[in-house]
């Protein structure tokens, strides 16, 4: 008796002291509405991290119920539901808004941009996140890195690309900010969320479509009707995703909560990365095994595609003047970080792929 009335003690005196803070705090109830399909479980899962991250730090006080597209809204309206609102918050692509102002591609992925090492860099250690959060106050909105796929693949098309006419007239779908620069390639981009790209190549509507890279492609099926996997992606050197959150319901949050809820977004974006460079590699060697045809775009892609990257770049700075404050500190970042990996690590990955082998000359 002696030694239950002791455990029951210690652990009635370990709930009053330890989650003091917590139980002080109020319930509160968030609605979270994410861009991606259920069935991505990495991007998806993103979400869903921060979730169970702000419920287990708070003892359930603060619970985010995750809802995918088309629950509480489609999955391209959620800035406007979280602008207005409408939910608390959004785990998003911001380049999905480049229609509202280009300024919103620059909180993810660009042309010619940064890889996701870079990026999270340039948010958490470069001056970025505090550009982007004066830039998204006019939106009624707080951003936070939320995950990043990495380097994605180029997509997937019904048939090969060997030239740079073979771009002309392909109706295809890409995400946002990528179809200004292949739109002046004579490729007519197509914009819509990644749960329709299977519908519209088995319907023919598109003859090819990007979404991510090997393990969620794959999970979609779209190597099971376009057969030919472009690589590498120039419009997606990496794929930040980006938790919005209400301003109004950011400064009605108690402190302590803000606080676990910027580090589950901080956690999130870690794993997404972590989960994706694990399961990636198996992914394409399936893909591989299902007939996929792995293929470089032709260097002349490339080159026209750079080209018309400089000088839309160069037409947004010269008239809009929020892109031009913060794509001034995003290019600066990418071109140091261009200079030191040539040092660093992308001299090092070229001496791997030497020794690994020895008789491959580069794609």
């Amino acid at each position: 008796m002696q030694r239950r009335s002791f455990v029951q003690t210690a652990a009635v005196g370990a709930a009053l002291a330890a989650p003091a803070i917590v139980r002080a705090q109020p319930q509160v109830r968030w609605r979270l509405a994410s861009s991606w399909p259920k069935s991505l479980d990495t991007i998806y899962g993103g979400a869903e991290t921060v979730a169970r991250r702000v419920a287990a730090a708070t003892g359930g006080k603060f619970e985010i119920s995750v809802h995918g597209p088309g629950e509480l809204m489609p999955a391209l309206q959620v800035a406007d539901g979280v602008q207005n609102g409408t939910v608390e918050c959004a785990h998003t692509a911001s380049v999905f808004f480049f229609g509202k102002d280009p300024t919103f591609a620059l909180d993810g992925q660009i042309p010619f941009g940064m890889t996701s090492r870079q990026m999270t860099g340039w948010m958490y250690a470069g001056g970025g996140l505090q550009l982007l959060r004066d830039f998204y106050r006019d939106y009624n909105i707080v951003n936070f890195p939320c995950g990043n796929t990495g380097t994605q693949m180029g997509g997937w098309f019904r048939k090969e690309i060997k030239t740079l006419a073979d771009m002309k007239g392909l109706k295809f779908r890409i995400g946002g900010f990528g179809g200004l620069v292949l739109q002046r390639l004579g490729v007519v981009p197509q914009n819509f969320p990644g749960g329709e790209i299977y519908t519209a190549l088995e319907k023919g509507s598109i003859d090819g479509a990007e979404f991510v890279g090997p393990y969620d492609d794959e999970k979609l099926g779209f190597y099971k009707i376009a057969k030919v996997y472009h690589y590498p992606s120039y419009w997606d050197p990496c794929g930040q995703i980006t938790m919005y959150v209400n301003a109004k319901a950011w400064q009605a949050l108690p402190k302590e909560y803000q606080a676990i809820f910027e580090l589950a977004c901080s956690d999130a974006h870690v794993e997404m990365q972590a989960k994706y460079d694990a399961r990636n590699p198996d992914a394409l060697r399936r893909l591989v095994g299902n007939g996929v045809q792995i293929r470089p775009f032709p260097k002349e892609v490339g080159a026209a595609a750079w080209k018309a990257t400089n000088e839309l770049y160069a037409e947004l700075s010269g008239k809009n003047e929020k892109w031009k404050k913060i794509y001034d500190s995003f290019v600066k970042f990418r071109d140091d970080q261009i200079l030191w990996s040539r040092f660093a690590e992308g001299s090092f990955e070229n001496l791997m792929l030497a020794m690994r082998n020895p008789t491959a000359k580069g794609g």
